[in-house]
C-alpha cells in the first residue's frame, strides 16, 4: 500500500511538473491589407497561463486574452505577449509592417497662392465629408472668416459666400454634424487641416467649417504642461512630436478636442501670409478684406 501510494504522488508530480513546463506564450494574427489603418486581432495561444499583458508596440496596451487593436499609422511594429502563471513570466514578441496607404489630395486655392493638403485614411467620416463637399464646389467662394495670427486660419462658414463688409460669420453649415475621428498621435502641428465645432461635449464636428493651424514653436516645459494635463485624454508626446512642436511649431492647447483630418503638404508659407492680414478685432478675426478660396480634389 505504501509503495503503490509513493508510486501515485510520484505520477503526480510528474505530472504537475509537465503541465508547468508546458506553459507558453504565443499568438497569431492576420492583416487584412497590409496598410494602415488596420484593425488587427492578436489570437492567443498561449497554454497554461491564468493572465496576460500585450504591448501593441505604438506606445498602447491591453490585458485582454485577445484583444482587437487598431493601428492608424504606417511603419514596423513589435508586439510583445506576456502570459503569466502562478509567478511564472513568459515573453514573445512578433513583428510586422503596415505601408501607408493612398492619400486623397486637396487644393485649396486663394489670392495668395494654393495650399495643397492630404487627408487622413484613418479619419475616414471626415475625408469623406471634405471629399464630398469640394467636389460639389460647396466651397468655392467662401471666406477664410477667422485669422488669428500665430494660431489659425478658419474658412467653410457657407453664409460667407454672400456675406456683407461688418457680418459676422461663423454660424453657417450643412445642416449635419460629424462624429468625432480624434486619434491619438494626429496632432494640431503647423499645417494640420482639422475641423472646427461648437464646443459640444461630444465634440462632433461642423459640416463644413475647418481649420488650417499655424501656430508658434513652443517650449519644452510648455510642450510637458499639456501632456500632463490631457493625459486623461490619452495625450502622450513622443520625443519625435515633441521635437516637431519645439522646432517647427503648432497648437497642442487643442490636442484631443478638435478632429485632425489632414495636414498641408505644400504652401505652408501661405498659412502666415493669410494670418498676417489685418482683421476686424470687434468682429471675430475677420479679416478687413476677404480672403476668398476654392477647393479642388486632385488625387
Amino acid at each position: 500500500m505504501k509503495k503503490t501510494t509513493f508510486l501515485l504522488l510520484l505520477t503526480l508530480t510528474v505530472i504537475f511538473t509537465a503541465c508547468k513546463e508546458k506553459s507558453t506564450s504565443d499568438f497569431n494574427f492576420e492583416i487584412p491589407t497590409g496598410e494602415a489603418p488596420a484593425d488587427i486581432t492578436f489570437q492567443n495561444t498561449s497554454e497554461n497561463a491564468d493572465t496576460y499583458f500585450w504591448d501593441f508596440g505604438d506606445g498602447t496596451s491591453s490585458i485582454e486574452t485577445s484583444p482587437t487593436h487598431k493601428y492608424n499609422f504606417s511603419g514596423t511594429y513589435n508586439v510583445t505577449l506576456v502570459s503569466y502563471k502562478e509567478g511564472q513570466e513568459l515573453k514573445n514578441t512578433k513583428s510586422f509592417t503596415l505601408r501607408e496607404a493612398a492619400k486623397r489630395i486637396v487644393e485649396i486655392e486663394t489670392e495668395f497662392g494654393i495650399i495643397k493638403a492630404e487627408l487622413y485614411n484613418f479619419t475616414p467620416k471626415h475625408r469623406d465629408n471634405f471629399l464630398k463637399l469640394a467636389e460639389e464646389g460647396y466651397y468655392d467662394g467662401t471666406l477664410f472668416h477667422r485669422v488669428m495670427q500665430g494660431f489659425m486660419i478658419q474658412g467653410g462658414d457657407p453664409d460667407s459666400k454672400t456675406a456683407t463688409p461688418n457680418q459676422a460669420l461663423g454660424m453657417g453649415d450643412p445642416g449635419y454634424t460629424i462624429p468625432a475621428e480624434i486619434v491619438p498621435g494626429a496632432y494640431h502641428y503647423k499645417g494640420a487641416l482639422a475641423a472646427g465645432h461648437n464646443g459640444n461635449p461630444e465634440k462632433s464636428s461642423s459640416g463644413s467649417q475647418f481649420y488650417i493651424v499655424q501656430g508658434t514653436p513652443l517650449q519644452q516645459h510648455q510642450i510637458e504642461q499639456y501632456a500632463r494635463q490631457k493625459a486623461n485624454l490619452g495625450l502622450s508626446y513622443s520625443p519625435a512630436q515633441t521635437e516637431y512642436y519645439r522646432t517647427v511649431g503648432g497648437a497642442p492647447i487643442l490636442d484631443m478636442n478638435y478632429t485632425v483630418f489632414g495636414q498641408v503638404i505644400d504652401g505652408m508659407h501661405l498659412i502666415d501670409q493669410i494670418a498676417a492680414v489685418p482683421v476686424n478685432q470687434g468682429n471675430n478675426s475677420r479679416p478687413l478684406k476677404d480672403v476668398k478660396m476654392k477647393v479642388r480634389v486632385v488625387k
